[in-house]
């Protein structure tokens, strides 16, 4: 029965796409009536989060199964019945969720043509790998670079994106895919930054605070990844933590160690450090996180109120308007 599960899982998978781009659409019309204060707005965007809930269920085969990452297995198991409530609750009358329907479609704009244009997506690959392979070399590795269609028994496209080491006359590969570059969460930030009501120049500098930071996080992950797996610094209790994966392989243990396991937990803590930042500059996004925080406890939040953000943010317009600097 949980092969035949699993077997349906991966069939559906073969929709996420046409899924994705079905969501951003609902949600990018969904936004543009909100604005338009159209009745139309609300059963759109409605209809538009029960499509999202559907692609996190397309999603979940391949981050659980193929990826074998529990971080990302979870959150995506957990995303499609979040998905499913919040459109419940912009049914209900939440009209704030339109702002967080605004960023998703904001988000998919920005994260699918680099997800599904090869053109895009080769040249930030590479772009990725070359900058990657540059920091290497600074701390003193001399990794060489071949086409993904290199790799034995992979699958990749024919970018210069794979990562060739050699241990004990054991081949080790590390590819650079488009999960690697960044761009998720760029896209989310970016996302978030265009679906608020605030002034450009606050927009303006909420991007300069995350982009930038989140491009060069990912590029340090990709080296710590990269030569902890291709080196073998991470190989640590090898029969535990192939019986956790699932794994046959002892040359993975690092690589699940260094990347399902340490990179994952630490890029989400950056997330939150890079979110508190934002926050700084554009406290409109708190109400996206107090929509988060509500569907997750039940419970209304003044996050805006108890940091005391929108009260430095409202003088800081206050004395803008007056001729005065912050």
């Amino acid at each position: 029965m949980l092969d035949g599960l699993l077997g349906a899982l991966a069939w559906f998978g073969r929709f996420s796409d046409p899924l994705a781009w079905l969501s951003v659409l609902a949600f990018g019309a969904g936004g543009l009536l909100s604005w338009r204060d159209s009745r139309l707005a609300r059963p759109v965007t409605v209809a538009a989060w029960g499509v999202f809930a559907v692609f996190w269920l397309s999603v979940f085969h391949h981050f659980a199964f193929v990826q074998k990452s529990f971080i990302e297995g979870i959150g995506v198991l957990v995303a499609v019945p979040t998905s499913a409530y919040a459109g419940f609750l912009l049914a209900r009358g939440r009209d704030s969720l339109f702002v967080l329907s605004r960023a998703i479609a904001a988000m998919g704009l920005i994260f699918f043509p680099f997800e599904t244009i090869p053109a895009l997506q080769e040249f930030l690959i590479e772009s990725v790998t070359s900058q990657t392979a540059f920091l290497m070399e600074l701390i003193g590795a001399n990794p060489t670079i071949v086409s993904g269609t290199a790799v034995p028994g992979g699958s990749y496209p024919d970018y210069q994106s794979t990562f060739w080491f050699v241990d004990g006359g054991h081949t080790i590969t590390y590819t650079i895919l488009i999960a690697c570059t960044g761009i998720g969460s760029m896209a989310i930030f970016g996302g978030l930054i265009a679906a608020v009501a605030a002034p450009l120049s606050r927009k303006l500098r909420a991007l300069a605070v995350s982009i930038p930071v989140i491009y060069a996080l990912n590029l340090v992950r990709n080296v710590f990844i990269g030569l902890g797996f291709g080196l073998q610094k991470f190989h640590f209790f090898p029969d535990l933590v192939m019986g956790l994966f699932g794994a046959s392989d002892p040359y993975k243990v690092s690589y699940f160690i260094v990347d399902r396991v340490l990179a994952q937990s630490l890029s989400v803590l950056a997330l939150v450090g890079v979110t508190w930042v934002v926050v700084r500059e554009l406290p409109e996004i708190m109400v996206v996180i107090e929509d988060v925080l509500f569907m997750a406890t039940g419970t209304e939040y003044d996050l805006r109120g108890a940091l005391g953000v929108g009260v430095r943010e409202a003088q800081r317009a206050s004395d803008s308007t007056s001729g005065h600097r912050p």
